[in-house]
């Protein structure tokens, strides 16, 4: 039997990269797959055309994770649509990087509401759907320097941060209704973000790795699908770190 068969996964901001991953890995166990990005595109529609060729039933939704309004419009939608929800996984970020002094108040806002407050959005919109359950996986895609902080990420780092801490909160608060909730912290991942650095800073990066290479997609959504499983049914309030080692 496969590890997620007949359950449901909400994913925001799937459409490619990780949360991409994450879909298709979870496809492959049996898992039907919700999930968001803020407008349809081509990218949207390969993704739903992917995960479908698996046999588990799939839908895109479009919609602001970031806004409190939409995210709980898209979970009401999902709820309907699937009738449960049994995993959540907040994937939704952006980078606006710059240095600390020189970092407008504009590129802190937007990182701090895509990256964190749209956790917070979606966990207050599946809670109560996964607490009538009496179970529940939430998985947040925290970073490595959400733990270690980073040059010229403050307000990246700060996000990732504060995932931790909603992460941990929301363990403790839900833990006695069945739901578990975790983070993962990914190193240097090769994504669209990070193809966007030369090849001197990518190189510099991998220096610091020990298993000298960057990660993939795939490798984080292992990760992820360990954690949506009940292979790990008594895990939960914890920080996975995806780095290779970097962060060890």
């Amino acid at each position: 039997m496969n590890l997620l068969e007949n359950k449901t996964a909400l994913i925001t901001g799937a459409a490619r990269g990780i949360g991409r991953a994450i879909a298709l890995r979870f496809a492959s166990e049996g898992c039907n797959i919700a999930f968001t990005d803020l407008t349809y595109n081509d990218q949207v529609e390969q993704t739903a055309a992917d995960i479908e060729a698996y046999g588990v039933r799939v839908q895109a939704y479009m919609g602001n994770a970031a806004d409190f309004a939409s995210a709980h419009e898209i979970v009401k939608q999902v709820k309907a649509d699937f009738g449960r929800i049994d995993i959540l996984v907040n994937n939704a970020g952006i980078t606006r990087d710059g240095l600390l002094l020189r970092m407008s108040e504009e590129q802190w806002d937007s990182v701090l509401t895509v990256n964190l407050k749209s956790a917070f959005n979606f966990i207050h919109a599946c809670a109560p759907v996964m607490m009538a359950q009496r179970a529940g996986s939430i998985i947040s895609m925290s970073s490595v320097v959400g733990v270690s902080g980073n040059a010229g990420q403050a307000n990246y780092s700060a996000s990732k941060a504060g995932l931790i801490g909603l992460t941990k909160s929301t363990a403790k608060e839900l833990g006695s209704r069945g739901i578990r909730a975790n983070a993962i912290a990914p190193g240097f991942i090769i994504t669209d973000m990070t193809k966007a650095l030369s090849e001197e800073q990518r190189g510099e990066w991998v220096k610091l790795i020990p298993l000298r290479r960057g990660g993939t997609p795939e490798d984080v959504a292992g990760v992820a699908l360990f954690l949506a499983s009940d292979l790990s049914g008594y895990v939960s309030g914890q920080v996975i770190h995806c780095c290779g080692g970097m962060n060890c």
